[in-house]
């Protein structure tokens, strides 16, 4: 097999793909220590329990795209939508706002001497004087920071969120709403959370980030385990409908924390004989990832990173998630932001009989690349992919930037739903 394949997308503007191969994936390896480290079936017993038992707690839907995977050339495709998690648009409910609530149990047993409060202590205000003098912090370039500020409005600690030089309007103002303090920096995603970073030192404050670095890895775990949630979902809606596990798995990457979640999920429940294929979807724009595998070795791209895609924009990966991903990822592609909006519109406007679907410019990275793939035939048979196929994506977001979607899709997500009349 060679390490590479270059090939020309035929689903957004035609341009140019790569398909890079991990040459550390190990195919009948076990889930190992250096892994159970990160990502372990007792923690996310703990934080399962934690988070199904919040107020608003639903499965998120999985839908069934039949015509789209006749289109495709696939047995069967499953689109898990994220978009109404909590009510804050994307999947990073489940992982900045249970990060927040682990941190603050924490630390009010660290500050009174007595074992962790329960959630419902804190929700009604037990501690208040504590959390009052708490403040979070994180960079975002939207969604994670929206479910930060959501967890300390929620728990009753105080936020500070840094958004980067080309976080839209429209995200700062949906993470003020949760009453957060918001602060714009200058530069791209990976400068603004190493402000946040420098600002939590001087300031006391707590970072909640959903990426890791050197010496930082506990509440980056948190987040994870919170994301494993909707893996698990996944799973357990496929199999109350009779299905077989998935032999595919699509997930677009940021700095790869949503990622590592679900390949860890679904190896551990699976095991090596039934795991499916981990493929990653990187924007060509931020496609840290895919120099990632290419080197062998965490590896940075520089500049603006200025993709459509803003939720992936990041330059460089979470350490936590090359732990996991490295002997669980199958491959990268490169993804275009003119794919993404592609994928935007065919899910608003679906064929045959399948559901219209509001997807973020940030949610279609992995069902893109699917598309992408199952079209070029060298590429579809190298990672395996055919008619006897079961594919699973995430559509990590709705339309968290309402004005954008619109403007993309050419419709409101309302319309796409069929709330109003376009």
């Amino acid at each position: 097999m060679t390490d590479t394949i270059k090939f020309t997308n035929t689903l957004g503007n035609g341009a140019a793909s790569e398909l890079v191969f991990n040459r550390d994936y190990a195919l009948d390896a076990e889930y190992a220590p250096e892994q159970e480290a990160v990502l372990n079936d007792a923690n996310f017993a703990v934080a399962r329990e934690t988070i199904t038992a919040w107020p608003g707690y639903a499965p998120t839907p999985l839908y069934a795209l039949p015509d789209m995977a006749r289109s495709a050339g696939l047995a069967s495709l499953h689109y898990k939508d994220e978009g109404g998690r909590f009510g804050l648009g994307s999947f990073k409910a489940l992982g900045g706002a249970y990060a927040v609530l682990r941190l603050i149990m924490s630390e009010i047993s660290n500050r009174t001497g007595a074992p962790e409060p329960s959630v419902d202590e804190i929700l009604k205000g037990t501690y208040g004087d504590i959390l009052s003098e708490i403040t979070v912090c994180c960079a975002t370039d939207g969604n994670h920071g929206r479910s930060v500020a959501w967890g300390a409005q929620t728990f009753g600690c105080q936020c500070v969120i840094f958004i980067h030089a080309t976080v839209s309007e429209g995200r700062k103002t949906a993470i003020e709403s949760f009453g957060a303090q918001v602060r714009r920096t200058a530069g791209n995603y990976d400068e603004s959370v190493r402000e946040a970073d420098e600002t939590a030192r001087n300031e006391g404050w707590f970072v909640v980030s959903d990426t890791s670095y050197e010496g930082y890895t506990e509440i980056p775990k948190n987040v994870m385990q919170g994301y494993e949630i909707m893996a698990a979902e996944a799973s357990d809606q496929l199999e109350d409908d009779g299905l077989e596990p998935p032999t595919h798995v699509f997930l677009q990457t940021g700095v790869g924390g949503a990622a590592a979640a679900v390949a860890a999920q679904l190896r551990r429940r699976y095991g090596a004989a039934k795991a499916p294929k981990i493929i990653l979807a990187d924007p060509d724009k931020s496609a840290c990832w895919l120099e990632t595998l290419r080197h062998g070795t965490p590896t940075a791209v520089e500049g603006d990173l200025d993709t459509v895609m803003a939720g992936l924009a990041c330059g460089e990966i979470s350490l936590l998630a090359w732990d996991v991903l490295k002997p669980l990822a199958f491959a990268a592609v490169s993804v275009t932001d003119a794919d993404a909006v592609t994928v935007m519109r065919r899910l608003a406007s679906p064929m045959g009989g399948d559901p219209a679907i509001v997807a973020g410019e940030s949610a279609v990275a992995g069902l893109a690349v699917c598309l992408a793939v199952a079209a070029q035939p060298d590429a579809a048979q190298a990672i395996g992919l055919s008619s006897n196929s079961r594919v699973l994506v995430f559509g990590s977001e709705g339309d968290s930037d309402p004005e954008l979607y619109q403007q993309l899709v050419g419709r409101t997500a309302a319309e796409v739903r069929g709330e109003v009349t376009a």
